[in-house]
């Protein structure tokens, strides 16, 4: 079942004008913005600072001045708040899902069936989606629901953050809702007030016939929209610099062999059109329009830019066995997300030069199965778990090699895990130890090799030490322990064991 997700960006032209303002608006300094018609002088949008204050939409500009003396006020720019909310849709129809629109003048709307597991769930696609636009200086609020109307009701209307409607939920979530999340305009809404509707559970236990007698069709649209009756579907953000190839058929199709015929298809009309930009591409989605008036999508990510419609086929039809046809498909379109300049490389004789074997179509076969890949690479630091990061699997090499001056364990736990211990202080080995449940006879050991604490990063680490060592036990298995601080001195160290690796 298709699930959408509703950002809403409760403040988009205060952050805005803080992100890219001509003059720079401190942090905590209130901030609104004026809205203007003939000598009329109103707010039509405050950030959250100035909201506590007592500001809100709608009040005279001249009020809230003589209430906050030091406002700052900016006048309304609806062009640039518009070209805001577009951009963050196409960030997001790079980044998430294939079907992503701009919703209202505040928010976008996107499809994430087939997406959604990519991210590790519903929960952490929108935890993260709203982390990673607070790092960059936005506020929004995400929610996801079975349906558009829902999903823009809810992240509307509640407070929190990130909001997970569970499946077939809707008619729970909205029933308590307020009419005027349905989207009507406004003299409608006030109409239904005069009769006293206000949520829409009260609208949606009207007759319909007289409903749409007085009001005309659009309530009840609404409503079937927001409890899934009627369809409500997304029309995806496209802009030019998009390559994009489509079909339709005279006669709806939905075998897997036609299916796949025409992907080849696309994918050939595709790549000609790179060729001739001098593209190739990074990510492409294939969008399936159903008869029903809903949409199916798939997505191809390659590791580097691609211009082998072999290649591409094959990413794309491997996963033909997730699309749903239902009644038929009446139109395929395929588009380049994400598209890069693609250099030509000759490759070097084997006399000269040795052929390095690309994995990257390897790496793009598992990834676009949801398998998280990545590389480790050495940091400089000589604390163990800092020495190591993850980076993606065709990323150019950094140069940086590990220190082999002294053993490292082939596993590192995640944590260091807490050991019993049996040792003489302050630079003896353990004799004995503990480790989940199992006790262990050191018959050798080599150490300590001692590492500080990185007084740069950290102040509590200006005096902290660790004493590791290779300890064997009388199986033959190896393990890294170590000793927090120098076995005297309690301020540079707990004096607690634990173990952090394995020999292999």
């Amino acid at each position: 079942m298709p699930r959408v997700v509703s950002v809403y960006f409760p403040y988009l032209p205060t952050d805005r004008i803080r992100r890219h303002g001509k003059d720079a608006v401190p942090a905590d300094q209130p901030l609104v913005v004026i809205s203007k018609s003939g000598s009329k002088r109103w707010i039509s949008a405050a950030d959250i600072n100035a909201r506590r204050l007592g500001l809100h939409i709608g009040m005279p500009a001249s009020k809230a001045q003589a209430m906050v003396p030091n406002l700052v006020v900016m006048d309304a720019d609806p062009a640039a708040d518009t070209a805001a909310v577009e951009r963050l849709a196409l960030w997001a129809l790079r980044q998430y899902s294939p079907v992503v629109a701009v919703d209202g003048t505040d928010g976008i709307v996107m499809d994430t069936e087939g997406a959604d597991h990519l991210q590790g769930g519903e929960e952490r696609l929108i935890s993260g989606l709203v982390n990673m636009l607070r790092a960059r200086g936005l506020t929004a609020r995400a929610a996801v629901a079975d349906t558009w109307g829902a999903a823009h009701a809810v992240a509307r209307l509640t407070s929190a953050e990130t909001t997970v409607v569970p499946i077939g939920g809707v008619a729970k979530a909205a029933v308590g809702l307020p009419i005027h999340c349905l989207r009507l305009p406004s003299d409608t809404i006030h109409g239904l007030r005069a009769m006293g509707i206000e949520t829409v559970g009260e609208l949606s236990a009207l007759l319909r016939a007289p409903l749409t007698l007085r009001f005309g069709p659009e309530p009840g649209r609404r409503l079937d929209q927001l409890f899934g009756r009627v369809a409500e579907p997304i029309e995806p953000l496209r802009t030019p610099e998009l390559v994009e190839v489509s079909r339709n058929f005279q006669e709806p199709i939905g075998a897997a062999e036609t299916i796949a015929k025409y992907v080849r298809r696309l994918v050939d009309q595709l790549t000609t059109k790179l060729e001739a930009r001098g593209l190739g591409v990074r990510r492409s989605d294939l969008v399936i329009h159903r008869v029903d008036n809903t949409r199916q999508s798939l997505r191809a990510g390659l590791a580097k830019p691609v211009r082998d419609p072999a290649r591409l086929t094959k990413l794309l039809c491997d996963r033909i066995e997730k699309i749903d046809p239902g009644y038929g498909i009446e139109r395929m379109v395929l588009v380049a997300i994400m598209a890069e300049p693609l250099e030509e490389k000759q490759i070097a004789s084997s006399l000269i030069e040795e052929q390095v074997v690309d994995i990257t179509p390897l790496v793009d076969i598992l990834g676009n199965r949801g398998q998280r890949l990545y590389r480790v690479t050495p940091v400089a630091s000589d604390v163990p778990e800092r020495s190591v990061a993850r980076v993606g699997p065709t990323v150019e090499e950094t140069g940086a090699t590990w220190a082999a001056k002294w053993p490292r364990p082939s596993r590192l736990l995640p944590h260091p895990e807490e050991i019993e211990v049996i040792a003489v202080l302050p630079d003896q080995p353990p004799a004995v130890f503990s480790w989940r449940g199992k006790r262990r006879r050191v018959k050798r050991a080599d150490g300590p090799e001692r590492i500080f604490g990185e007084w740069w990063t950290t102040p509590l680490e200006m005096r902290a030490v660790r004493d590791y060592f290779v300890v064997e036990d009388d199986a033959g298995e190896r393990y890294w322990v170590f000793r927090a601080g120098d076995g005297v001195d309690v301020a540079t160290g707990s004096h607690k064991w634990f173990l952090h690796g394995v020999f292999g």
